[in-house]
């Protein structure tokens, strides 16, 4: 009874104020220069990395916890793949294909290999080379994902294939492990062998366990009239859901972040999942933040600037070489030069992963370590930076992608200007039949396309809507109408869109609309796209994924209003005095 009234009088210290002051610190610091990079117009997590170098223990030192704030922050990253894993049912999943799985496993392998090479020639050791190679092989799951999911970009073609490489890199992170403790220990071969062999079992247990709670456990929790009527009880469910499968993937010794996003995919598939979503992201949204932070802590201005030849090296063979690869690898794979240019600029940092590569690197044998402290505070900078440019890159990775498929397609008519009569796009032949229109979205303003086209054009339209009743509609007009979701490539295809010579996108919602101008623009690349856009900050957004024309709703509205107001100034006469 003593000790327990001594500790409410805060006799007794645990250290927990500490460590509370200090994420309160952080998060405090990383609001206010965040707040500045919006205002800036630059992306927030620029602001987050410089406030954790400004408060580190660098600069200002004013953080006495760096490496608790790091643990307690790498649940920001679970969270966030937690909730991107929501969004990804196992159906879809399975969509983002082969290309993604092959492009991600030689993204590793070819990186590493060239890494590796250059850094022996460099008089780096042959262990340490390898090391590194890994390192810069990662990619950071959380700012790509955090920056594509902010910009509606991870349902595009680039977004999906970034996440599909994503993913990959997380699988590798665990043989990555075991080999670079191996490498540090001197362990045997055979004995990275087993422990390979008892992860992969692990995951395959962890996985079918998790399928069982998501599947069967956890819906019939939510259905429980009780917590129908308590909002409490299914946040608390959602939090555990969460933060358990990440510490369960930690316990097995497997990838937190992977276990995270593998228990919410499994959970997507269940009617909650939107409002699991919205209970876990407050939550996932400041651990994200106190995580970008605590990666700014690690940097060193001084030993920066003192070495920002050799660090400038580093970052431009990252920021250059490492999307070019991706580039060469994904069109190899069977992915247009706009997309895979995109997905390469998307994906040109080092992620957060390495640092756990670097960490374990660094651990003494014997007196030796794996990696040099020189090398350790070089690869911590370049880190720092490529991130703090990712954000820039991934706003300009439509743009640039873009240019380079134009740049292409010019290149090759010059050569084939004999044969071809028209721009090629990315190597394709050029379709014979190009006649149909095509109109995805038929609610009151696509029935009003419609019939401005039914004339001239009846037999040429072609309807694509989710709802019966506006497919009904469309077959009363005398139209073919086709029911299905547009964003799945199958229903596009079925509705003709190689044949398509125009295409209107009549869909109010503006992330699906963007989805399907990724859509179009890679199944029918000589369609004109048309698209409804109904606020006008964001139209430039769709005109950056690819559309020709956009009718601006807040736009047209506003010159209908003047325009009946000018009627009634032209009708009604003027208030007497």
């Amino acid at each position: 009874m003593v000790f327990l009234h001594a500790a409410l009088l805060g006799v007794v210290d645990f250290g927990v104020w500490d460590a509370l002051r200090d994420v309160l610190l952080l998060l405090l610091v990383a609001m206010l220069l965040g707040t500045i990079a919006e205002r800036l117009r630059q992306s927030p997590i620029v602001g987050y990395l410089i406030a954790g170098t400004v408060v580190g223990p660098n600069v200002l030192g004013w953080i006495s916890k760096q490496q608790e704030i790091y643990y307690i922050a790498e649940l920001g990253v679970a969270l966030l793949l937690f909730v991107i894993g929501l969004e990804f049912s196992p159906r879809r999943l399975l969509d983002l294909g082969k290309k993604s799985l092959g492009t991600g496993i030689m993204q590793i392998l070819v990186t590493t290999a060239a890494t590796w090479a250059i850094a022996r020639a460099c008089g780096i050791s042959g262990q340490e080379a390898l090391v590194i190679g890994m390192m810069i092989a990662m990619s950071s799951t959380a700012c790509v994902l955090r920056l594509l999911t902010d910009r509606a970009e991870l349902e595009g073609i680039h977004g999906r294939t970034a996440l599909g490489i994503l993913l990959v890199q997380d699988v590798a992170v665990v043989p990555m492990m075991l080999a670079v403790s191996a490498m540090a220990g001197k362990q045997s071969l055979s004995s990275v062998a087993g422990k390979l062999s008892i992860n992969v079992l692990l995951a395959v247990a962890l996985v079918g366990t998790f399928y069982v709670l998501f599947t069967f456990v956890a819906p019939r929790l939510f259905n429980q009239r009780v917590w129908q009527r308590n909002r409490d009880l299914p946040i608390l469910l959602a939090m555990i859901l969460a933060l358990g499968s990440a510490w369960a993937a930690h316990q097995l010794k497997l990838s937190p972040s992977l276990g995270a996003f593998a228990g919410g995919v499994l959970l997507a598939a269940s009617p909650f999942a939107t409002q699991i979503r919205a209970d876990v992201r407050p939550l996932s949204t400041i651990l994200v933040t106190l995580f970008f932070a605590s990666i700014g802590m690690f940097g060193d201005p001084r030993w920066l600037f003192q070495n920002w030849l050799l660090v400038a090296g580093i970052v431009v063979a990252i920021v250059v070489g490492k999307p070019l690869v991706i580039t060469v690898l994904a069109r190899l794979f069977g992915q247009p030069w706009r997309y895979a240019a995109a997905t390469g600029l998307c994906l040109a940092q080092i992620g957060e992963f390495s640092f756990v590569l670097a960490t374990i690197a660094q651990t003494q044998v014997d007196g030796v370590a794996l990696m040099s402290a020189a090398t350790f505070r070089a690869l911590v900078s370049a880190t720092i930076i490529s991130l703090l440019l990712t954000p820039y890159l991934v706003a300009a990775a439509p743009r640039v992608g873009a240019w380079l498929a134009t740049s292409i397609s010019r290149i090759s008519a010059s050569r084939d200007s004999e044969d071809v009569g028209s721009l090629p796009h990315d190597g394709e032949s050029v379709p014979t039949t190009s006649d149909a229109i095509l109109i995805i979205g038929f609610g009151p303003a696509g029935q009003r396309v419609a019939e401005g086209l039914i004339d001239p054009h009846q037999g040429r339209i072609v309807v694509v809507d989710l709802d019966p009743d506006n497919v009904a509609i469309a077959n009363r007009y005398g139209l073919r109408g086709i029911l299905g979701d547009a964003t799945q490539t199958e229903v596009l295809e079925h509705a003709g869109i190689h044949r398509a010579r125009v295409v209107v996108l009549v869909i109010p919602d503006h992330n699906t609309t963007r989805q399907l101008v990724y859509h179009v623009r890679d199944l029918a690349p000589y369609a004109h796209t048309i698209v409804r856009c109904r606020y006008h900050d964001r139209h430039w957004e769709l005109l950056n994924a690819g559309a020709h024309e956009i009718a601006d709703e807040e736009d047209q509205v506003g010159q209908q209003l003047a325009e009946r107001v000018r009627k009634v100034f032209g009708s009604v006469p003027a208030h007497p005095k």
